[in-house]
């Protein structure tokens, strides 16, 4: 199979011509990293796709600018059969070639500096680091032992041999490096990866249930200083096991069916939070842990929000109409929502992008921008 070519054309679609990163991307044979993989049905199951029996969709797949998702749940792609067809969160995926180079970037690498990759799903950080670095300067780890021997044995088929771990990547890492970038979002933010960080080392990762990218610089009290940049990314969050913890369905249930306490016209057409980013970022860093959720029918449109301590919101209308909210619970989501957004309206955005970040050696984060200030814990 010729593999080459597509592997070139998917290098001249992420990185520029004169990239160092063109040649790793070129030279990676990533379709090995995804023998299997996951694809949504029309009814929003999974179904199972085997590269070797559909070569065509499997080049287009491996070798397009796109995540490919390898494990749903605690059923990884390679474990399944044909006539499979699960339900769940993804748990792993081959992350699109394009983030992985922006996200390899933004640890501003040079030749020497050992890099620690958290999260090593199906291998493509690893691979390309250590086809451009040398494979005795990177160091993976992943919670899950099976995507760590597959990687593993993968990548040895390419002739590279990283170190790779098995472990929770939120407690006591193997080593120290000069680098540290996570492909898994992680709140709070692990104070054993600044413990892992030489002194003026670099830390690249992402807020869990945000698309913040976080970059900071160690600095000699074992803290760090940096910023949110202007870019955003979306990890899956860290996980602990061989999946998530069950989500707050019951309470959907509730937001679902019941009416509020509190029943009041909206300000603002309904929004998909989940997919109106720095919304929801803000919303995140204002109430961490806040779930959604986000329906159409026709022209109407109902969104959800829900907390863990009772507090739950939803809003519907038809098009752009005001909404009708109904709203219980302790808190008034969707009241806190409206404030983001009379915020993001009158200032014509929110203060998180490029906001300053000053990191305590314990992982608390001190964000500020102007007059705007918040703490990540």
């Amino acid at each position: 199979m010729d593999w080459k070519q597509h592997a070139v054309q998917l290098a001249d679609q992420v990185t520029d011509p004169v990239s160092r990163w063109r040649e790793p991307i070129a030279s990676v044979p990533r379709h090995e990293l995804v023998p299997r993989w996951w694809e949504r049905d029309g009814e929003g199951k999974w179904i199972l796709r085997d590269g070797a029996s559909v070569p065509g969709a499997w080049m287009r797949t491996a070798y397009s600018d796109r995540s490919v998702i390898t494990r749903v749940g605690a059923l990884h792609a390679d474990h399944a059969e044909p006539s499979d067809r699960t339900e769940g969160r993804p748990t792993s995926s081959a992350t699109h070639p394009g983030l992985v180079v922006r996200m390899l970037r933004h640890g501003r690498l040079t030749e020497g500096m050992d890099l620690l990759d958290i999260g090593t799903g199906a291998g493509g950080l690893t691979a390309y680091a250590s086809r451009r670095f040398g494979d005795h300067n990177v160091t993976s780890v992943d919670v899950d032992p099976y995507l760590c021997d597959a990687a593993r044995a993968r990548l040895a088929a390419m002739g590279l041999h990283p170190m790779i771990y098995t472990l929770d990547a939120t407690g006591d890492l193997p080593g120290v490096y000069d680098r540290i970038i996570a492909t898994v979002s992680v709140r709070p933010l692990p104070a054993s990866w600044l413990a892992a960080l030489r002194p003026g080392g670099r830390l690249v990762t992402t807020i869990a249930n945000t698309s913040l990218i976080l970059t900071a610089w160690k600095t000699e009290d074992g803290g760090a200083v940096g910023q949110l940049e202007r870019d955003w990314a979306g990890f899956m969050p860290s996980r602990h096991g061989p999946d998530y913890q069950p989500g707050l369905t019951k309470l959907l249930a509730t937001a679902r069916d019941q009416d509020g306490e509190e029943v009041s016209i909206g300000r603002y057409p309904v929004v998909d939070v989940e997919n109106a980013w720095e919304l929801r970022s803000m919303l995140e860093i204002t109430i961490p842990g806040v779930e959604l959720d986000y329906e159409r029918h026709g022209s109407w449109c109902t969104a959800y929000l829900v907390h863990a301590d009772g507090s739950w919101a939803r809003a519907s209308a038809e098009r752009t109409d005001p909404p009708t909210v109904h709203q219980g619970g302790p808190r008034r989501l969707w009241d806190e929502l409206e404030r983001i957004r009379n915020r993001q309206s009158a200032e014509g955005g929110l203060s998180l992008y490029g906001s300053r970040v000053k990191i305590t050696p314990d992982g608390v984060c001190h964000l500020a921008r102007g007059r705007w200030t918040a703490k990540i814990d």
